[in-house]
């Protein structure tokens, strides 16, 4: 899985006029789900993701997690963060997960966000979406679990 990690201050997803998804301060989740990712791949990256220390403590140092902050979690599907653009002017995607493997990963990796206590609201799966947000910092992470565990 692939995920771009933003702390935002609020933000919000919609698709043609109507709100799917929105939050306040917290992180927004752009994730990738990639052919060779499994229910615990997924697991381990919303783990990571909980706790990765991105917000501020009472001296301005990123010392807190996104469970110690009490923040929230907007999780959009991206399967173009697979798009891989070595060759050529497009970007194949080969490494992408197949579109009914990609969903349930993503809605596994949605439900363990909200297992470990992460209010997660979420985009519509294969929808054309409109991401509204404030990234704050801003801090904007890149996560591969090919590169973390």
């Amino acid at each position: 899985m692939r995920a771009v990690v933003q702390r935002v201050k609020r933000a919000e997803v919609r698709v043609g006029e109507e709100v799917v998804g929105r939050i306040g301060f917290g992180v927004v989740v752009l994730l990738g789900v990639g052919k060779n990712d499994t229910e615990a791949t997924g697991e381990a990256l919303a783990e990571k993701i909980a706790n990765l220390r991105v917000f501020d403590d009472d001296q301005g140092r990123m010392n807190r997690s996104l469970l110690e902050a009490g923040g929230q979690a907007l999780c959009v599907s991206q399967f173009t963060l697979f798009g891989d653009c070595r060759k050529g002017r497009r970007p194949s995607y080969d490494q992408a997960a197949a579109p009914d493997q990609a969903l349930l990963l993503y809605e596994g990796f949605v439900a363990s966000l909200r297992q470990r206590g992460i209010p997660t609201e979420t985009g519509r799966f294969r929808a054309m979406m409109d991401v509204e947000l404030v990234n704050d910092g801003p801090v904007t992470l890149l996560l591969d679990s090919d590169r973390l565990f």
